[in-house]
């Protein structure tokens, strides 16, 4: 199977509802088009997630890191491409290239997804399933020239925001979206650091899922003058999530 053939790719307009104050797609909307490509080139390859829903399994991302020179301004055109690096027992690496409407890129993404079973909500084996297939779709000599997710360690603080899940927070696996972390995080910052600064780079690893009901707690932890060290904590105990966050 040649490169092309492992290599998805997808077209995108920034939409005027997917921008921000300053007319720039949102990460938000920016790791739903991401995630949305994971799951149109799993789909196409016979690994998407409604064949695994049929055997009680689910994929689910357990982190991403995305860096960005530059973000789609409102009506331009853009492109994904997404591919398999690396497929181990219980985990899967994708990695994202975003291109600008001349194809060029500006930004680049890593991802690690695991496929859970529906009724343990435990790591299955991804050869259990797939056997040997899944690895055909590995495409480890295209670059990806960002550093995957690194370790996150807030200290013991109050936290700077807290946050009661809601309807709109509930993905139809019946936890907090994974999306939706992301806008809670970067909503910790006031609009004149956005004004003033760009996000160049947004890491986020899961540890544990959150449900309705469940109250979030935000910690943050300023690492330098650009960086920034997130901790979700649900309920006052158990550690949801670690993210980074770095603006230029």
């Amino acid at each position: 199977m040649d490169a092309k053939e492992k290599v998805g790719r997808y077209e995108f307009v920034a939409e005027p509802f997917h921008v921000d104050f300053a007319g720039r797609l949102t990460m938000g909307v920016l790791g739903n088009h991401l995630l949305n490509c994971a799951g149109f080139h799993a789909a196409d390859r016979g690994f998407g997630i409604a064949v695994l829903n049929e055997n009680h399994y689910t994929w689910v991302l357990s982190r991403l890191a995305v860096e960005m020179t530059d973000m789609p301004r409102a009506y331009e055109k853009f492109s994904i491409e997404t591919w398999v690096e690396n497929v181990y027992r219980l985990f899967t690496d994708r990695n994202f290239a975003v291109l600008n409407a001349e194809g060029k890129p500006i930004g680049y993404a890593r991802s690690v997804w695991a496929m859970i079973s529906m009724e343990t909500r435990k790591p299955a084996d991804l050869f259990l399933l797939h056997g040997d297939e899944i690895t055909s779709y590995i495409c480890a000599d295209k670059p990806c020239p960002i550093a995957k997710a690194g370790r996150v360690k807030v200290g013991d603080a109050q936290p700077v925001a807290e946050y009661h899940t809601r309807y709109s927070d509930i993905d139809l696996n019946g936890h907090v979206n994974s999306i939706k972390y992301i806008e809670h995080i970067l909503d910790l910052f006031p609009l004149e650091m956005y004004r003033e600064k760009t996000l160049h780079r947004f890491e986020v690893a899961y540890a544990a899922e959150s449900h309705y009901g469940d109250v979030l707690g935000f910690y943050r932890e300023q690492k330098s003058e650009n960086e920034y060290d997130i901790e979700v904590r649900k309920n006052g105990t158990e550690t949801a999530i670690r993210s980074k966050v770095v603006f230029e």
